[in-house]
């Protein structure tokens, strides 16, 4: 994917230096301290203090650090961010850059007004939103709240290794998903499905969601769609990697690997042949309107 020479995007809050560190990385590991934890649930005053300590922890500080020689205070953890993870963050500055500039075109066109562009927030381990704290582990995720899309760089090695989807346009293919869910919020469309849900069953309210999901991949094949005709961004090879990320994070997928066997009842986003074609439906038509997944008749 071609991305260097892209323009960078103002709109990325850089927290990886501040995110909370995680017990027991470093140092002394979570074990040694049990005794002293086993100590303070002993008694009142004990276990006010681990509550405190655990609030402490989501509100961005570690406690352990109290309790480490040569320390006093609490304190966030301060992490080095290395030159591999660096040039990651430049990349997904260049990339929300690249969303900003067909999605601005698009709005500019076919609404006569302006792209208002989201936030996205780098962090490491866990990090706090309008929707709640979060840890890296639920992946990356788009916060109607404020308009925000998050990410732990991390997630990118996730990705490859785990779910076999390694490359730039398949990391790409992430961000632009989730800058669909912010478009998906412009138009009002989470709101409408949220309060829908409401009203529904799980299993109800989860096939409405999977229908959120692929109108944001969907979403996703239009910004490939414009962003080639505008800056050919695209190198062989790009669009597999699209559609390897697509198949691998299908819920069919993650639910063999995970339990052996797939419930479609319990999708969320979609099935991998789900994904990938409506991925293709926006990269081939790159419109809005061939984004519609909730008059569609069959998904």
């Amino acid at each position: 994917m071609k991305w260097r020479n892209s323009r960078r995007s103002s709109n990325v809050d850089d927290q990886r230096s501040n995110s909370p560190a995680r017990f027991g990385g470093g140092g002394r590991g979570m074990a040694s301290f049990l005794p002293i934890i086993r100590m303070l649930i002993g008694t009142k005053v004990g276990r006010i203090v681990l509550v405190v300590g655990v609030i402490a922890y989501f509100l961005g500080f570690n406690p352990m650090n109290l309790l480490q020689p040569g320390q006093q205070g609490i304190s966030q953890a301060k992490v080095q961010n290395s030159q591999e993870d660096n040039l990651r963050a430049d990349f997904v500055t260049a990339v929300l850059g690249q969303t900003e500039d067909v999605w601005g075109s698009i709005f500019k066109q076919s609404f006569g007004k302006a792209y208002p562009e989201p936030r996205l927030v780098l962090f490491r381990n866990g990090v706090r939103s309008a929707c709640g704290q979060a840890s890296s582990a639920m992946g990356p995720f788009y916060c109607p709240g404020d308009n925000k899309v998050y990410l732990d760089l991390g997630f990118f090695d996730e990705l490859a290794r785990r779910h076999g989807a390694p490359g730039d346009f398949a990391q790409a293919y992430v961000i632009a998903h989730e800058v669909g869910h912010h478009l998906q919020n412009v138009f009002g469309v989470l709101d409408k499905t949220h309060q829908a849900k409401r009203r529904l069953s799980k299993t109800e309210g989860n096939a409405l969601q999977v229908r959120v999901e692929l109108q944001a991949d969907c979403y996703a094949g239009v910004w490939a769609h414009h962003a080639q005709k505008q800056q050919k961004i695209l190198e062989a090879g790009d669009v597999e990697e699209a559609l390897q990320a697509a198949s691998a994070i299908g819920d069919d997928t993650l639910q063999k690997q995970a339990q052996g066997y797939v419930v479609p009842d319990a999708f969320t986003h979609g099935s991998a042949e789900q994904r990938i074609r409506w991925f293709s439906n926006g990269l081939k038509n790159g419109s809005l309107q061939a984004c519609d997944t909730f008059k569609a008749a069959s998904l």
